[in-house]
């Protein structure tokens, strides 16, 4: 466990420990849950597709394809206990295939028309 304030920034990053230097990591999904079993009924999404889904969300600059850095502030889920659980999804490609998840970004789903 990681014990902070509410409203102090979280500062997160993931790191692919793996040889191969062409190699891309991607934040796809970031969930949390006020318990460490249920990520669908009660959440809040810090990244959902590869958008970024909490105001207080922002990336972090790394100079490593391997490195995904991140923050958000941290927060309670009302009339829960104040602890939060993180369930986070992550993509691994290759470098510069532009045909792959890492490099599509946010994906933002198109509304489709109403018929009459």
């Amino acid at each position: 466990p990681y014990y902070v304030d509410i409203n102090q920034n979280l500062f997160l990053e993931a790191y692919l420990h793996n040889s191969d230097p062409n190699l891309v990591l991607f934040v796809d999904t970031c969930v949390a849950s006020p318990t460490p079993h249920n990520f669908t009924t009660i959440t809040h999404d810090i990244i959902r597709n590869g958008c970024g889904r909490d105001s207080t969300y922002a990336t972090y600059y790394s100079p490593y394809r391997h490195v995904v850095r991140f923050k958000f502030n941290a927060f309670q889920f009302l009339r829960y206990n104040p602890l939060v659980y993180l369930q986070c999804e992550l993509v691994v490609c290759r470098a510069y295939d532009y045909s792959s998840r890492c490099y599509q970004g946010c994906i933002t789903r198109s509304k489709r028309e109403a018929s009459s």
